[in-house]
């Protein structure tokens, strides 16, 4: 967790344009801190999505399933997903107009895999304030309790920053949030390939182990309005942000990327799994 002064509050989303989203939706994230499913990628779409996925995982060898972390402003195939129309006209009913995409992430659990995602909250790692950013999580595969979807604790994040404690082997991060199984049931993160759902950097969630015979695969991709503001300079070196709509602010966008493979770049900057 980073030492930071970072705004950590969450602002109920105020919004009297929408153009996707309804007012019950709107409700739901203020109240929840989520909302899902959305249709966004037609059954097709999503095939060539998972061929393009399985093709960069496939490039870096064994770091696929875990290091294909923000290469949205490296990868012009990742750049063209993020800045896809029908996803920022989700986001935009909830952050604004002007949109900027600053991260993202391929997380793919294969069969079998035992890793566990501890429940945590993704903006008490970041060294950006206010909390303001959006995550749209897209389904690569199909995604349920059984292949270890992605689980929020709902209501959980308007709390502030939650205590952490340490995680044992297994884990993916060696901190978590204390005492989450008091917060609530958890909520299973279904989605069928295709569809997102989009949550709040401050909700509570986390994901167990899979012990199912199918992978489940998402692409992560975390959106902020420009008055957000990168607060340590050391951190900022390794962002890499994309305009998808609007206005800047004084953030440094990059272009669409002429380069597509892999395997001709780096990674900048990780920024954590679920």
């Amino acid at each position: 967790m980073l030492d930071s002064k970072a705004d950590l509050r969450f602002r109920p989303v105020v919004n009297e344009a929408l153009r996707i989203l309804n007012r019950t939706h709107i409700a739901r994230y203020n109240r929840d801190g989520f909302v899902q499913p959305f249709d966004v990628f037609s059954p097709s779409e999503i095939a060539g999505i998972r061929d393009y996925i399985d093709g960069l995982m496939a490039a870096l060898g064994p770091d696929g399933a875990y290091g294909i972390n923000c290469y949205q402003a490296r990868l012009s195939g990742l750049w063209d997903i993020a800045t896809d129309r029908r996803i920022i006209d989700l986001v935009a009913d909830l952050i604004g107009p002007d949109v900027i995409c600053w991260a993202s992430a391929v997380l793919s659990k294969a069969a079998g895999d035992p890793k566990r995602v501890p429940w945590h909250q993704d903006a008490s790692f970041w060294a950006l304030s206010p909390a303001r950013t959006v995550t749209v999580w897209l389904a690569i595969d199909d995604a349920d309790a059984e292949n270890s979807a992605m689980r929020f604790i709902p209501g959980s994040h308007d709390k502030g920053a939650l205590p952490t404690s340490e995680r044992g082997e297994g884990s993916v991060f060696h901190r978590g949030t204390a005492g989450a199984e008091a917060l609530g049931a958890p909520f299973t993160n279904a989605l069928k390939a295709g569809q997102v759902s989009l949550h709040a950097d401050m909700l509570v969630h986390g994901s167990l182990p899979n012990e199912s015979d199918r992978r489940r695969c998402g692409l992560t991709l975390r959106y902020c309005p420009p008055s957000v503001r990168i607060i340590d300079p050391a951190w900022a070196a390794g962002v890499e942000a994309v305009l998808c709509r609007g206005a800047p602010g004084d953030w440094k966008v990059h272009p669409r990327p002429e380069n597509d493979d892999i395997t001709q770049t780096t990674s900048p900057h990780v920024v954590g799994n679920n």
